[in-house]
């Protein structure tokens, strides 16, 4: 039997590795696209139409440069039309880790795009143009591109602010809606003709899609941009939270009069200002600009004040591109508030933080919560003095339901937690004792849908103390760092950050079990270039590991099946006597040194391997959009999702399609549960003896009903998890063939039968001793 398991052991390994090479030679390995990559690098870049030279070094500005002179009368700033700015670029060849795209419109941040071809948006998988920021301005007429991000399709295509995008290959495009309708009938790779007018004069570019990137930050419908900022409070006046509350108030009201159905607008309290003030929807004045910061300024001549916001984005050094930990996915961001008037006044502002984080997977996505109350898709986090971060949820976001705001006891971080990607203000302050804020709490800034509150669109709010602002006296000045980026260890334990509580696989016990299996499957994927792979290579290594313990378990159920008669025995002998009983079949036991839980020992120790293993594909970002073969196809392209085999939203009812409850099964037809349920089946009745009585018949059948049930269960469950359980049950089948066969199991009447005769034996028995 030791040559046959030995045999079977190697023929494993060479499928498994001979599957290893097939992969490689239909996807070169990434270290070699990454020797490519830096090797194309080491080339001078092409330059691409509308491109700004890049800078060798961020600029800085001076930090006490002289406040301008003061003026009898200041003047107002004239009201400009809006602009559009990018930093960064969306070319991971190029030393940046994002393009982030800015507009003068409350000097706001609107998206933030991250460039690694390893974090891409894994729900929208057509074609990417690159963002235009076009308007229904010209709807019928064309789609007016407003801006063109740096190493985006559209850029290297040439196309330039001012065109008019007319038509796709031969799908015409009207405007914003059109574009959006025709990208998504493309795939990425896909060479496309862009039909423009420019300058009056129709011309023709050539474009070539890839998939679209992972938006950090972004926009989201009507929702309020992210980084908007305006006074909480001037002198004497002020924004009374008293009228926020009462907004609630009303918002509640109304879901009781029967609007629970409606989208409910959250965000006209978030926006309040003070009366005069629009900082958070005026164009603001673009002072300068370049590839690595951005400077926008607004004079307020009624109040003698000038405010600046500044966006610093990190580059990334030539011999650090390799690096993929390097520290260069945040953005400095800096708020100066100067008194450019006659007279001194108190000034305190109030800066909301990012927001629109990714909703990616809402319909199966589950996100390790640190409450009792659970997570949801993107959820408010605040840490302070470095210690372990508080959490509150979106539903209780959503709901209002808040904690009266925290005061600033050194302030660490704060912002939006989402399942694998986080964005969070660090405040750069020489004294980590000195108090920046008054208040910090959470907001909700964009409608809730009461049927999905945990999906609601939550952000942080930073109301800074009260200032004394002097005339031609130093200024209010905060720096901070808004961090947007992966929750990757090794990134977020940089010095730089100082994030590494972000990453929360859960309880202590389930992270003791869940990092090894991480730290395993890493090592194996170092090997095999391919995430199915090493969860393959994973189960063969715990279940060859275990192989002692389940012959223990075969052995112990052939031993049981023998023990039968003896036990059948002792039930009929001892019917009205159940402690009796019980005694009786322990001393059998200890007779034939047979103990009944042995059999259950597999099932208890890999137990905390499927949960370590469950929580590791809902964390590590390393197995997100991680394909079992390729992501040209869309069935097991991510192994932290459900499959996908196809999508049957077409013809099934809303209540499936949603993914909500236990039979809200999603929009995809999953095949991979199905498999991993059939073959659990098929264990279980290779496994299991054949029924003894009608009591164990029942609960056999009891049992299959329950894999059924199962499988409603697991519908939704991460595809990388089913390879588990696949692989796992059929190195079972196999390795049962392996082990000894079980005897056949006499009937149960026969069993009765022979236990009748037992006892009429054991009776003459007695009478003879008698006589």
């Amino acid at each position: 039997m030791e040559r046959r398991f030995v045999l079977f052991l190697v023929l494993s390994f060479v499928i498994l590795l001979g599957y290893s090479a097939l992969m490689q030679w239909l996807n070169p390995p990434q270290p070699r696209q990454q020797a490519a990559a830096r090797k194309e690098h080491d080339q001078p870049p092409a330059k691409e139409p509308n491109a700004e030279k890049p800078l060798d070094r961020p600029v800085e500005e001076p930090r006490d440069k002289p406040a301008p002179a003061i003026k009898a009368a200041i003047e107002p700033e004239p009201e400009q039309p809006e602009k559009w700015v990018t930093l960064g670029s969306a070319d991971h060849k190029d030393p940046f880790r994002m393009l982030v795209t800015l507009t003068t419109k409350g000097a706001a941040l609107a998206r933030i795009e991250l460039n690694d071809p390893r974090y891409c948006d894994i729900d929208d998988r057509y074609g990417y143009l690159g963002h235009l920021a076009s308007t229904s301005d010209h709807e019928g007429n064309g789609c007016l591109v407003r801006f063109v991000g740096r190493g985006t399709p559209a850029a290297r295509a040439g196309l330039e602010p001012g065109d008019v995008l007319k038509a796709i290959d031969e799908s015409p495009v009207s405007g914003p809606k059109s574009l959006e309708a025709v990208l998504r009938g493309t795939r990425p790779g896909q060479q496309v003709k862009l039909s423009i007018v420019r300058d009056g004069n129709p011309d023709t570019l050539t474009a070539i899609l890839r998939r679209c990137p992972l938006d950090v930050v972004r926009p989201e419908g009507d929702d309020p941009l992210s980084m908007l900022l305006t006074l909480q409070r001037f002198d004497d006046r002020r924004i009374d939270r008293q009228e926020n509350k009462e907004e609630k108030e009303d918002a509640k009201a109304a879901d009781n009069n029967g609007k629970k159905d409606a989208l409910q607008p959250r965000h006209e309290a978030v926006s309040r200002e003070l009366n005069g003030l629009k900082l958070r929807t005026a164009n603001w004045r673009l002072v300068e600009s370049d590839q690595l910061h951005a400077t926008f300024s607004r004079r307020l001549p009624e109040m003698g004040l000038e405010i600046t916001k500044t966006y610093r984005l990190i580059m990334v050094p030539k011999q650090s591109m390799a690096d993929k930990n390097y520290p260069a996915y945040h953005l400095e961001f800096e708020v100066e508030i100067r008194n450019i008037g006659d007279q001194t006044h108190e000034v305190a502002y109030r800066l909301d933080g990012p927001n629109g984080l990714p909703t990616e997977g809402k319909w199966y996505a589950y996100k390790v919560s640190r409450n009792w109350g659970g997570s949801g898709l993107r959820d408010f986090i605040i840490s302070f003095d470095g210690g372990v971060p508080g959490m509150i949820n979106a539903t209780a976001v959503a709901d209002g339901d808040l904690d009266p705001p925290w005061p600033d006891e050194s302030l660490s971080f704060i912002g939006v937690d989402a399942q694998y990607f986080s964005a969070v203000l660090i405040p750069q302050r020489e004294n980590r004792s000195e108090v920046w804020f008054d208040e910090l709490s959470a907001i909700c800034v964009g409608k809730v849908d009461p049927k999905h509150k945990n999906w609601a669109n939550t952000s942080c709010r930073l109301t800074s103390v009260l200032t004394t602002l002097d005339p031609n006296g130093p200024p209010l000045r905060h720096q901070m760092k808004l961090f947007a980026g992966p929750k990757k260890p090794p990134l977020l334990a940089n010095k730089e950050y100082r994030l590494g509580e972000l990453v929360y696989y859960g309880w202590p016990i389930f992270a003791a079990v869940a990092v090894p299996l991480t730290k395993l499957l890493h090592f194996f994927y170092a090997v095999t270039f391919n995430y199915g792979l090493a969860v393959i290579l994973l189960t063969v290594l715990i279940r060859g590991c275990m192989f002692p313990l389940s012959r223990k378990q075969v052995m112990g159920a052939l031993k049981m099946q023998q023990l039968q008669p003896e036990i059948k025995k002792i039930q009929e002998q001892h019917k009205k006597n159940p402690e009796a009983r019980t005694k009786a079949q322990q001393e059998l036991f200890r007779k034939h040194n047979y103990n009944p839980l042995s059999g259950c020992l597999p099932i208890f120790i890999q137990m905390p391997i499927f949960i370590g293993l469950y929580r590791a594909l809902m964390v590590d970002i390393e197995l997100r959009d991680a394909p079992l073969l390729s992501h040209s196809i869309r069935w097991c392209s991510n192994l932290a999702a459900p499959d996908m085999l196809f999508d049957w939203s077409g013809f099934m009812p809303d209540w499936v399609n949603s993914g909500q409850g236990i039979f809200g099964l999603g929009p995809y037809f999953n095949l991979l549960p199905i498999l991993t349920i059939v073959l659990f089946i098929a264990q279980q009745k290779m496994f299991m003896p054949p029924p003894t009585d009608e009591q164990s018949a029942m609960q056999q059948k009891i049992m299959q009903y329950m894999m059924i049930f199962m499988g409603l269960l697991f519908f939704k469950v991460a595809s990388g998890l089913c390879i588990y359980f696949i692989a796992s049950s059929l190195w079972g089948l196999g390795e049962r063939q392996f082990l000894p066969k079980a005897a056949p199991v006499a009937p149960a009447a026969e069993t009765r039968a022979q236990a009748k005769a037992h006892e009429r034996q054991d009776a003459e028995k007695k009478k003879k001793k008698k006589k």
